[in-house]
């Protein structure tokens, strides 16, 4: 059961993802939440509703988000699961769409019978061929 209770709660953090809707996102996180995210600074604490949707307000158009491959591992009251995450949007001001295949693996935690992320990293391979440039062409 809690298994699968992390694939929903994996689920609704896509949709809120692709609906915009930066207060579900947050509802999903404890206070104490850290995140390593694809976006500055180095390190998030919590997650900031306001920071959350001044991000989405920089793409025009639709917000497609999608996991592949999921992993999830439970013990007691931790889980934690790994992906491959697909994010493509338009940025404002762009003609074109991006897509971006990255690395998440999202950290849960059970606090009074809910399942609340912890802690989240995401992460873009980079080549090491002296160019120090963010594999962006990669795809699974």
């Amino acid at each position: 059961m809690t298994e699968q209770r992390i694939r929903e709660l994996m689920t609704a953090r896509a949709t809120a993802m692709t609906a915009r809707d930066a207060k579900a996102l947050a509802a999903q996180y404890t206070p104490d939440a850290v995140a390593f995210t694809l976006a500055p600074p180095l390190v998030h604490h919590g997650e900031n509703v306001e920071a959350r949707e001044a991000w989405f307000g920089t793409f025009d158009g639709s917000i497609e988000y999608e996991t592949r491959d999921l992993e999830i591992t439970v013990g007691g009251d931790v889980a934690y699961c790994h992906a491959l995450t697909r994010l493509s949007t338009t940025p404002k001001g762009m003609s074109q769409p991006f897509e971006l295949w990255f690395r998440s693996t999202v950290c849960f935690r059970e606090q009074d019978g809910e399942w609340r992320i912890t802690h989240v990293h995401d992460s873009t391979p980079f080549y090491m061929d002296g160019s120090m440039s963010a594999a962006l062409d990669l795809k699974p």
